[in-house]
């Protein structure tokens, strides 16, 4: 079967490729409006983008002609909290991607209890094995929909207690979820450890290329 990009609108288009790239770790994100009330809500378009200093960079879309109030609320205050969130918790992850009005917090709605970051104003939840505190520093537009890859410098992070060893999160405790195509989530299946790939160290010439 083919498909013609040029066929189809935003939404198959939408529908296709959360099919296609799975899967897809979720960034649970927090943020505060205008008010004062945090904002909660997933995305699976998410990803590291660089590590000195550490970043961290996520899609957010519009509904219509307005963006998502988690882009409004970064774009507003410059920061933000990123969770991962563990097995437990997939009904909860679910459950704040529905589209609440502004005025209602998606924490307190679903009955989340959120704790002082150190640094940023935003609070953090505090069930999440893993919380990262951020501080916005790019933002670029992508495509007709004018989707926003909002990109931040993550200040802080925060780690459940045993999770972190030498220096590696240790994934299977970290127990953490992922996003497939519609509705439908995924946790850590069969683990294959493969032999290190033996890296071949960069010259002068390799650098000037």
């Amino acid at each position: 079967m083919i498909v013609d990009p040029g066929d189809i609108s935003a939404e198959e288009s939408y529908k296709l490729l959360t099919g296609i790239v799975v899967p897809r770790p979720i960034a649970w994100v927090t943020t505060l409006n205008a008010q004062g009330r945090v904002n909660l809500a997933p995305f699976s378009a998410f990803t590291f983008v660089s590590p000195k200093p550490p970043m961290i960079g996520i899609s957010v879309g519009r509904k219509g002609q307005t963006y998502k109030d988690t882009a409004q609320n970064i774009m507003a205050r410059e920061e933000f909290a990123v969770h991962i969130a563990d097995r437990s918790m997939i009904a909860a992850v679910h459950a704040s991607s529905e589209e609440f009005p502004p005025e209602i917090s998606e924490t307190e709605h679903l009955g989340l209890d959120t704790c002082p970051s150190d640094i940023i104003a935003t609070p953090r939840l505090k069930a999440a094995p893993v919380a990262l505190e951020c501080r916005l520093r790019h933002v670029i537009e992508f495509g007709d929909t004018r989707s926003r890859f909002m990109v931040g410098e993550i200040l802080r992070f925060h780690v459940r207690d045993g999770l972190l060893n030498n220096g590696k999160i240790q994934t299977l405790d970290l127990d953490p979820i992922c996003r497939l195509g519609g509705p439908n989530y995924a946790t850590l299946g069969e683990i294959e450890t493969m032999a290190s790939v033996r890296q071949t160290p960069k010259t002068d010439k390799d650098e000037k290329r």
